[in-house]
């Protein structure tokens, strides 16, 4: 359903059990001329071959523990190439990550690694937080794509055999429903001086979402944004959304739906984004039976939190249960009453 959803994490999931000590970063403006161009060049030239879906000539400027099974890849490739047709590429930024230094865990899998980027001499920082890091001489490189719908590729590298290579590949558009992250970050706040608070937690998601180069990726500003976030959570969700501490809001008939996560979703390219519930449930029970429980959940919802109805689309519901696939509805706001 949702790009996002099937973007190749070459390194790893994100969460890590333990985190090694610091390696060194270098950021563009620290860096050599030679370090800079080098990394901008292998950058440009993966970023050619993605909007070009030339997956073969990817794959072999791909380090071998991920080449040798790239249908995956391949796969996310091909749909990101699509939306890439005539753009013009430019590198953005590029960092160089050195973890020459890192050592291999005592059961022989690779460490997590930490990397703290000081920008411009400053106080800002951006900091990656790579699990199952090899030791090497990595590098981070961040393109855009302008065309009718900009979007951004990002890649980590990795220095092997004299060359860089790819070691991990995030694309993502940068804009949803027609707007960029920056503009959902001031939607948000304007919502929180409104009392929209839960307009506000979801937008301030999607704006992560937009301006977040990869998973891994943190950053001052970043920062700010999430602590935002927090300070105009629902006083529903102070204690987070997940199976532990689902939402729970009832139907007009008392029925009761356990939300177990809240997020946004753009695939529509609507007017504007919709709200993606996922619902915990038993048992799925026949299509007809899981259709209708998942528009009257939407309902219930929306009866709870009305404001919701003004900034968004629709509603995108999804039916949890264990050892099955979801199930999957959208409804427009006019559809669900």
């Amino acid at each position: 359903m949702m790009m996002r959803c099937k973007v190749a994490l070459l390194a790893a999931g994100i969460l890590f059990s333990g985190i090694a000590s610091a390696e060194v970063c270098t950021t563009q403006s620290q860096m050599t001329s030679a370090d800079r161009d080098a990394l901008a060049a292998a950058g440009r030239n993966l970023a050619t071959k993605v909007q070009a879906d030339d997956v073969k000539g990817l794959q072999a400027a791909t380090v071998a523990e991920y080449a040798k099974d790239f249908s995956g890849i391949g796969d996310v490739v091909g749909t990101t190439s699509a939306k890439l047709k005539g753009g013009t590429i430019a590198v953005e930024q590029v960092y160089l990550l050195d973890g020459t230094q890192l050592k291999k865990n005592a059961d022989g899998s690779a460490p997590d690694a930490q990397f703290f980027c000081s920008l411009n001499k400053s106080v800002d920082e951006a900091d990656f937080l790579i699990p199952g890091l090899l030791p090497g001489q990595y590098g981070f490189v961040i393109v855009n794509v302008q065309g009718a719908s900009p979007w951004q590729l990002s890649f980590l590298l990795r220095h092997d055999q004299g060359q860089w290579a790819m070691a991990g590949f995030y694309p993502k558009a940068l804009t949803a429903a027609g707007h960029d992250g920056l503009w959902y970050w001031t939607q948000a706040r304007a919502m929180a001086a409104r009392k929209e608070h839960w307009n506000a937690w979801l937008y301030y998601q999607q704006a992560q979402a937009l301006l977040q180069p990869a998973g891994f990726v943190q950053s001052s500003h970043l920062e700010k944004l999430k602590s935002e976030q927090t300070a105009v959570a629902p006083p529903a969700l102070s204690d987070g959304i997940n199976p532990n501490t689902p939402l729970v809001v009832k139907g007009t008939d008392g029925t009761e739906y356990r939300f177990i996560g809240l997020g946004v979703d753009d695939s529509l390219s609507a007017a504007k984004i919709d709200v993606v519930a996922h619902l915990k449930v038993d048992q799925m029970g026949d299509a007809a039976t899981a259709k209708k429980r998942n528009s009257d959940a939407a309902s219930a919802l929306l009866a709870a939190y009305p404001e919701l109805r003004k900034a968004f689309h629709g509603v995108w519901v999804f039916a949890e249960t264990s050892g099955q696939n979801p199930y999957a509805t959208e409804e427009s706001m006019s559809e669900i009453h």
